[in-house]
């Protein structure tokens, strides 16, 4: 019984040193999705091919507009199919620039996110005020 006691600097030292191994983990974890990420970004990035919009049909059905080479289709993607539905003109396409862009860093994201929150929340403040 005496053996299982621990003093109170113990138990300190027990929970400085699992915070520690945390943080390490924590961090060679996010150096390797950091890493992983570069490679996925250079083998895709042959600039032939680009997903321009996907639409949720339901669970597993989507409608996409993929862009290969100079040309634009419309597919549809489905849990174990992809069909394609026909080529789509350039020029009936509308491009809005909210679509988002996948150079844009996390904070300009968030912040995006945050104006578009505070934006909601006064317009209901606005609307219980009348």
């Amino acid at each position: 019984m005496l053996l299982s006691m621990t003093t109170g600097l113990e138990s300190v030292i027990q929970l400085i040193t699992v915070l520690f191994i945390f943080v390490f983990v924590l961090a060679i974890t996010w150096i390797s999705t950091r890493y992983i990420a570069g490679i996925q970004k250079d083998k895709y990035k042959t600039g032939n091919m680009e997903l321009i919009e996907t639409l949720r049909i339901s669970n597993n059905k989507y409608m996409q507009i993929v862009r290969v080479g100079s040309k634009y289709y419309c597919m549809a993607v489905c849990k174990d199919t992809v069909t394609m539905l026909g080529e789509v003109r350039k020029e009936d396409m509308v491009f809005s620039e909210n679509n988002v862009n996948v150079n844009m860093d996390f904070h300009k994201i968030l912040e995006k996110v945050k104006q578009k929150q505070l934006g909601n929340k006064t317009d209901t403040n606005e609307e219980n005020r009348h």
